[in-house]
C-alpha cells in the first residue's frame, strides 16, 4: 500500500471515530418529538467528502452508523434509525460536496450547505412517508399512521426538524469552514478529490 492510499484510509477511519463520537453526543431539539435527535455527525463526513472525493464521506457515514448500530443497537432490533440518518447524511453531503467543486468559495459552500439541507430535508420527508415510518410501526408493532396522518407528521415534524438540523450542521460547518477553507482546498487538490 502506497503512502497516499495509506494515509487516505487512516485518515478516513479517525474521521469515522470523530463522527461516532459526535453521533453519541445527540440532543433532542425543543418542539420536536424526542426520537428526533440533533447531531453534528454529519460534519467529519463532509470533510472527508472534501479532502477525498464523495466516496469517502459515504464510507465515514457507514461506518459512524455502523459502529453506533452494534455498540447501542436500536430498539426495533433492526438499524432503521441508523438506515435513515445514513440516509439523511447521503442527501446533505453529496449535492453540497457537488456545488461545492463547481462553486469553491465560502459563498459556494454556504450555497451548498443550503441545497444539502433542502436536499436532506425533502428526501427525508418522501422516504419516511413511504419507507422509515411504515417499517418503525411494524417493527414496533404500533398500529399504522393514517395516510392524512402521517403527511401531517410529515409537514409539523419529520420536515422542519431537517431543515433546523441542517441549517444548525450548516452553521457550525461554516464556522469550521472560514478558517480551514485554504488548508481544505489545497489537500483536496493534493489528493485529487
Amino acid at each position: 500500500m502506497n503512502n497516499g492510499r495509506l494515509k487516505r484510509f487512516v485518515s478516513i477511519g479517525m474521521l469515522s471515530s470523530i463522527a461516532y463520537v459526535l453521533m453519541m453526543l445527540n440532543f433532542p431539539f425543543p418542539g420536536f418529538p424526542t426520537f428526533l435527535l440533533v447531531d453534528f455527525s454529519d460534519i467529519p463526513a463532509l470533510v472527508g467528502a472534501i479532502l477525498f472525493g464523495p466516496l469517502a464521506g459515504i464510507i465515514i457515514e457507514l461506518i459512524k452508523n455502523i459502529l453506533d448500530y452494534f455498540i447501542t443497537g436500536s430498539e426495533t432490533g433492526i438499524p432503521i434509525g441508523h438506515a435513515a440518518n445514513f440516509t439523511a447524511g447521503i442527501f446533505f453531503i453529496l449535492p453540497t460536496y457537488y456545488i461545492y467543486q463547481r462553486m469553491k468559495s465560502t459563498r459556494g459552500m454556504t450555497v451548498a450547505l443550503v441545497v444539502g439541507t433542502l436536499s436532506m430535508a425533502v428526501s427525508m420527508s418522501i422516504l419516511n412517508y413511504f419507507v422509515f415510518l411504515p417499517a418503525y410501526t411494524f417493527f414496533l408493532n404500533m398500529p399504522a399512521m393514517s395516510g392524512p396522518e402521517a403527511r401531517q407528521f410529515i409537514v409539523s415534524a419529520i420536515f422542519p426538524f431537517n431543515v433546523v438540523k441542517g441549517l444548525l450542521i450548516t452553521f457550525v460547518f461554516t464556522l469550521i469552514f472560514i478558517r480551514l477553507q485554504y488548508w481544505l482546498n489545497k489537500q483536496s487538490v493534493i489528493h485529487g478529490a
